[in-house]
């Protein structure tokens, strides 16, 4: 048997990135009966650029798609993706010229990104002076994580679960 999500660590991080334009949900929770394929966040930021270096860097992902913005070298849109994991970054002026209903609400950096990794520890000395908002804990559903913010601003909490018997 496969481990679980549990049920309370999904209503958590449900009820956490709720508050996101886009929400998410925890990926690899397996009892719901979902017909979607994919889910991917789209955070909102002031510049996708600056965002990229930790995902590539720390977490080693590949930037899969950018969009220039303008004149310059900013980007106004930018995704990176590892296996079947993907996630989007957009400027505020991008998502107002795309969504003009969402002119004005795109703003902040709402939600966290709670992300399951293999070694906690191999990841901490890469972790280098980013800002820590919740040091290295362990959790009532047995995850250690640490909080900790991207270099854009994006909240996100890198969490290690111990193996169970069956791997």
């Amino acid at each position: 048997m496969s481990r679980r999500w549990p049920l309370a660590a999904v209503a958590l991080g449900a009820s956490v990135v709720a508050g996101s334009v886009f929400a998410s949900v925890i990926i690899g929770y397996q009892e719901a009966n979902v017909q979607a394929k994919r889910l991917t966040p789209v955070i909102f930021v002031e510049e996708v650029r600056p965002c990229l270096a930790f995902w590539t860097d720390v977490l080693g992902f590949e930037v899969t798609g950018e969009v220039p913005e303008g004149e310059g070298d900013g980007l106004a849109y930018a995704s990176v993706g590892s296996g079947t994991l993907e996630l989007m970054y957009q400027t505020y002026a991008g998502v107002e010229e795309d969504l003009p209903a969402m002119a004005g609400r795109a703003t902040g950096n709402w939600g966290i990104l709670y992300v399951e990794v293999a070694d906690l520890d191999a990841l901490k000395p890469k972790l280098g002076a980013l800002e820590i908002f919740q040091p290295e804990r362990t959790t009532f559903y047995g995850a250690r994580e640490i909080g900790l913010r991207a270099p854009c601003g994006t909240p996100v909490v890198l969490a290690e679960f111990e193996q169970d018997e069956e791997g």
